[in-house]
């Protein structure tokens, strides 16, 4: 209320200050300003206005584009994924050198075949000796290598095939020795005579030595004219 009273009081006494030199010529000396009035109460609200026409639509503003970001840390290897189809054939490769006639006398061989005939057993872990060549009856040309003592040593490096046959009276165990190391070991038993056989393909430089062996658990048949012990070796392919 402290307002409005001012305001009416301010509206007074400039109604008065107007109006007092028209009394002053004519009535005399102005009088004593009154009171001002108390403030009126606020007015009613006015009727609502009518509804303004629409805006303009707003359209999104778009920025220039920015610098490109840091790469980021590889992310987790993902599952595998399926099989994909086969692919379409290669182009053929081109022709080859030709090959140089194959001539026997040029190739590289090296063989051996003995038999054992002998009438006491081999002593143990010592090379077994075949002392009898299998094939003594080739011309010198294609005679096979010689056994020194049962051992054989290699001449042409290369890929060979060992091979041997026992007789036994129930049990045979031997070993296939490279230089001095045991390669193999093989055993056969039986309540009676027996009969065994083994096999071995070796890698061998030229000086390897290579040997087979009896051990203890052996009762190898002895007999100056058994030729049932057997040992055989050759050449598959060089490797020089």
């Amino acid at each position: 209320m402290a307002p409005q009273w001012l305001s009416c009081s301010a509206a007074l006494f400039l109604l008065l200050v107007h109006v007092g030199p028209v009394l002053t010529q004519s009535c005399g000396s102005p009088g004593i300003p009154g009171i001002p009035g108390t403030h009126g109460r606020n007015g009613a609200d006015g009727p609502k206005g009518e509804k303004g026409d629409p805006g303009e639509a707003g359209q999104p503003v778009r920025g220039q584009k920015g610098m490109p970001g840091l790469v980021g840390p590889p992310g987790r290897p993902g599952m595998k994924g399926d099989v994909g189809l086969p692919g379409l054939p290669g182009n053929p490769g081109l022709p080859g050198e030709k090959g140089r006639p194959f001539n026997p006398s040029t190739q590289r061989r090296s063989f051996f075949s003995y038999k054992r005939v002998m009438s006491h057993l081999p002593d143990m872990d010592t090379a077994i000796n075949f002392n009898r060549q299998i094939l003594p009856e080739l011309d010198q040309q294609y005679r096979g290598e010689t056994l020194t003592n049962g051992t054989f040593t290699c001449a042409v490096k290369g890929v060979y095939f060992f091979s041997y046959h026992i007789s036994a009276k129930s049990r045979a165990c031997l070993k296939l020795v490279k230089g001095s190391d045991s390669h193999m070991t093989m055993c056969d038993s039986s309540d009676g005579f027996l009969v065994t056989s083994g096999s071995a393909v070796l890698q061998l430089e030229a000086g390897d030595t290579v040997s087979l062996q009896a051990t203890r658990y052996n009762s190898m048949v002895a007999s100056q004219s058994s030729t049932s012990h057997t040992f055989t070796g050759f050449l598959i392919f060089p490797t020089a």
